[in-house]
């Protein structure tokens, strides 16, 4: 991850303040699944167990985790849907 992710073009964005693990990773999920290969989501979570469950997720998905940073208390997390035959 060489960007904080400010600079990347998004497709989507999800807004998962205030809710608590494991909603952010099951609507990261659904939210993939409704983007084409190749397109960024970005991720808005307040849950403090985000930051060890996104790159656990990226790893185990084959979506590729490209920035995350922290802002004002806010997560805030950059995927790229993996492409064809490189998904869950």
């Amino acid at each position: 991850m060489a960007s904080n992710g400010a600079d990347l073009p998004v497709d989507r964005t999800l807004d998962c303040r205030g809710t608590l693990c494991p909603v952010p990773i099951i609507q990261a999920r659904q939210a993939l699944d409704a983007l084409a290969p190749g397109q960024v989501l970005q991720v808005l979570a307040t849950d403090l167990g985000s930051k060890a469950d996104f790159p656990a997720f990226a790893r185990h998905t084959g979506h590729e985790l490209l920035a995350a940073r922290e802002q004002d208390g806010t997560f805030i997390y950059y995927l790229r849907k993996a492409g064809p035959g490189r998904l869950e």
